[in-house]
């Protein structure tokens, strides 16, 4: 599996966001994609998704258009993101969360991929029953990976994964992400600085301005 994106220009409200943004994500690879708050990574993440319209440029998935397709119609390609602000539903169970992509998409085989997940995360197998309002930030952090691993089977998109999470959840969550490069899946990982993800990643972009470079 490849994803490239070529060229791509993205604006919000008329204003240009990402400017001419080109990155390889090679098979089973994970890639670092580091900039200061503000300088488009969140964008170009929802881009990659299909949350937001691209003015123009390129992004394939083997070959194969993604942005031919809305973005409901790529979760089932097996692309997943885990946003920032983690946007679990509070009244919902643990698990009701986790489970939720599979309702949305169909997916078939959703009881042995959450017995898959709790193995990675058996943290997260202990609170399954607690609703997602009783979590801590961290805890929250977990599960919301855990929803992303649900239909993420190729291409896994991770905005900012340790933010404001403490010490010793962020060591977990290293962890459970290096795991996940022995999965066999692709892993685009966000953050303002390399400080968690420097030992994590194969590769790194830096982005500033709306603009990526190799790191």
């Amino acid at each position: 599996m490849s994803l490239s994106i070529a060229a791509l220009d993205v604006a919000i409200h008329k204003i240009p966001v990402l400017r001419g943004v080109s990155l390889e994500v090679p098979d089973a690879t994970m890639v670092g994609l580091i900039g200061r708050n503000g300088a488009g990574k969140t964008t170009l993440i929802r881009s990659i998704m299909g949350l937001l319209p691209a003015e123009a440029g390129a992004i394939s998935l083997d070959g194969a258009d993604l942005m031919a397709l809305p973005g409901h119609k790529r979760a089932g390609l097996g692309i997943s993101y885990m946003p920032e602000d983690r946007r679990l539903i509070p009244a919902l169970t643990v698990e009701e969360n986790i489970l939720m992509p599979a309702w949305a998409n169909g997916i078939k085989d959703a009881a042995p991929r959450l017995e898959w997940i709790y193995e990675i995360m058996p943290e997260v197998a202990v609170f399954r029953d607690r609703r997602a309002l009783q979590l801590s930030g961290g805890q929250q952090k977990l599960v919301a990976l855990a929803r992303a691993l649900m239909p993420g089977r190729r291409l896994l998109l991770l905005d900012e994964p340790f933010e404001g999470v403490a010490p010793v959840l962020s060591r977990r969550l290293t962890e459970v992400i290096a795991k996940l490069r022995t999965e066999g899946l692709s892993v685009i990982l966000s953050e303002s600085d390399d400080t968690h993800s420097a030992d994590l990643v194969d590769r790194a972009y830096r982005i500033e301005r709306g603009v990526v470079t190799a790191g």
